[in-house]
């Protein structure tokens, strides 16, 4: 049954993530919340494996996900379950491509979906700063208001984002600096 249930969890975020692999987080987020399959800051850690191995961040956030619910099989399931919507989406479109070509509903429908998918990536763009860069609980304890950032890890983000305009080197050279610099430095306080 938890085959099932992941499967068609995957194909509905797949069917409904219009901007790519980022746009999947959302789905992620509620996915977390309503089936207790895996926590937020496991959805952090899938971010941080997915874009630093190679393949579509969405598909590898799905394989993550469902290897992480169901092992192996779960990690397969998952990731057909987000691929086929776009599988048979891209066969109906080839199939009426010329009818698609100059309708305007369908220029209307992606002019509309374009700021939809860009919101949906900020929102969960935010939900992981949040996660990565401050501690949610901090204030909650009584802590003074730096307690709730972490300050090492929004100081490597701004640096590494600043290097990364000025610098222009390869995005794994800056993925494995901020591994190496975690391991160092033991962000996330573990």
């Amino acid at each position: 049954m938890i085959f099932l249930q992941l499967f068609l969890q995957f194909f509905k975020t797949g069917l409904f993530s219009v901007g790519g692999g980022l746009a999947t987080l959302p789905f992620l987020y509620e996915m977390s919340n309503n089936t207790g399959w895996f926590t937020h800051s496991d959805v952090a850690d899938m971010i941080a494996v997915s874009e630093s191995t190679p393949g579509a961040i969405g598909i590898n956030m799905a394989t993550f996900a469902g290897y992480l619910t169901s092992g192996v099989p779960g990690g397969i399931v998952a990731t057909i379950g987000l691929a086929a919507p776009s599988v048979i989406i891209i066969i109906i479109i080839s199939k009426l491509l010329s009818q698609f070509k100059d309708n305007k509903y369908v220029e209307r429908a992606f002019y509309g979906l374009r700021p939809a998918s860009i919101a949906m990536i900020s929102a969960a763009g935010i939900n992981v700063a949040r996660i990565a860069l401050v501690h949610l609980g901090a204030l909650d304890e009584g802590g003074n208001i730096l307690d709730f950032f972490n300050l090492p890890a929004i100081v490597l983000a701004v640096i590494l984002f600043t290097a990364s305009k000025k610098l222009k080197w390869h995005p794994i050279i800056f993925i494995a600096i901020s591994a190496l610099v975690g391991i160092v430095f033991h962000f996330g306080g573990v």
